[in-house]
């Protein structure tokens, strides 16, 4: 797999007419691991919608481009195909579907007609990757997310994290939620994937979560637009005294902008 690169320039996006992102730029490439964190209602939730397509968001002006690819033209089946993944905030539960079957499809749509995975391949490979996250094997069975808790969704997320093997996956607060035993076995997958081809956008309102997942680059969030960056200890810094003093810093007063997406 070819190294693969990320580029959001200059990204404004309005949800009924209101705008939300104004101006964020931001690259991420395969092997490095970014966190973007910020006080509620910043755009953090909006920006990961963005790129995926969601409907309710419209992208008013910038780019957003995957090895040079215009994202933005995409369908959000293209988005998935070209090696985009996103763990949800709020995973919607789909009756009727068992997690074996929904992997399965997934997997093979996007390995394209005539390259599906042989069913033995598969069954072993999500034993595995079940095995990591601790989830009962009884789960693949089990209609997607219908009656699971929330640790239970958001292993499920993670287990489609690591079968899918994206390109680039974007994780909206996967940590919410959380004990932290699952914390534990969440950032346990996370990074099993952690490599060379593997890029990684970690959204989170917390420090605890990259206790176990360190980022290679960490940004601040604030009125829509990424206001600084940093490294780890950035996170650290975060934890310890809150957000004023980047206020203060950048002459920021509070507002916010983000109409959160619906569960």
């Amino acid at each position: 797999m070819a190294n693969t690169t990320l580029t959001i320039k200059d990204l404004h996006v309005a949800i009924d007419g209101k705008e939300i992102l104004k101006g964020v730029n931001l690259e991420i490439k395969s092997g490095e691991f970014h966190a973007v964190m910020g006080p509620n209602g910043t755009g953090k939730s909006t920006l990961a919608s963005a790129i995926m397509g969601h409907p309710k968001y419209e992208v008013t002006k910038g780019s957003v481009t995957l090895d040079g690819k215009d994202v933005l033209e995409m369908e959000v089946d293209e988005r998935a195909r070209a090696g985009l993944f996103l763990a949800m905030q709020y995973p919607s539960e789909i009756s009727g579907v068992t997690n074996s079957d929904f992997l399965r499809s997934a997997i093979n749509a996007t390995r394209g007609e005539g390259n599906e995975i042989p069913l033995m391949k598969f069954i072993k490979k999500m034993d595995e990757k079940m095995e990591l996250l601790d989830i009962d094997l009884n789960m693949a069975q089990r209609y997607v997310n219908e009656g699971f808790s929330g640790g239970e969704k958001k292993r499920n997320e993670i287990l489609q994290l690591l079968m899918l093997d994206p390109k680039i996956a974007i994780l909206d607060e996967i940590d919410s939620g959380l004990d932290i035993d699952a914390l534990k076995v969440v950032a346990k997958g996370i990074n099993s994937m952690r490599n060379s081809e593997f890029g990684c956008l970690i959204i989170t309102h917390y420090q605890r979560l990259l206790n176990y997942i360190t980022p290679d680059y960490v940004h601040v969030m604030m009125q829509g637009r990424i206001v600084k960056s940093g490294g780890p200890e950035l996170a650290r810094r975060l934890e310890a005294e809150g957000y004023d003093w980047i206020k203060k810093e950048l002459g920021i007063e509070d507002e916010t902008v983000e109409v959160e997406q619906e569960a």
